[in-house]
């Protein structure tokens, strides 16, 4: 006799992750939104408001600025690159046990690295010119 099993029972796993992941994002908004500021010292001065990055002062005022090409050409780089290795992990765990991706993988890395070496080329890498 076979016991009487619901559909949505291999999905229990991730109901359970989707529950502690609210009750913790709960947790984390009462904490800083209620109890936190209970605790907190309230000395206003220019300093403590003022923006703050990386100890250095704000070059630009507002949110408004410009940002060089560079930033973005460096931005995209990054994400082709960064796509580069999302591809390659998968690959290299199963490379022994499928040799015949190798062809397919060199291919791969073939056209990347002619990306790199156009890009390097037009001085893409050059922060400062």
């Amino acid at each position: 006799m076979q016991s009487m099993q619901s559909p949505l029972t291999p999905f229990l796993g991730v109901l359970i992750l989707l529950l502690v992941a609210i009750v913790v994002a709960a947790i984390v908004l009462v904490l800083s939104g209620v109890i936190l500021p209970r605790f907190k010292p309230n000395n206003p001065q220019a300093n403590k408001l003022s923006p703050f990055e990386c100890g250095a002062p704000a070059l630009q005022v507002g949110a408004r600025h410009r940002y060089s090409v560079k930033f973005y050409l460096t931005a995209m780089l990054f994400i082709l690159f960064d796509v580069e290795i999302a591809f390659m992990l998968p690959w290299a765990a199963q490379y022994k046990a499928h040799l015949e991706t190798f062809v397919p993988m060199l291919t791969f890395f073939a056209t990347l690295l002619v990306g790199f070496i156009y890009a390097w080329g037009k001085g893409a890498f050059e922060w400062e010119r």
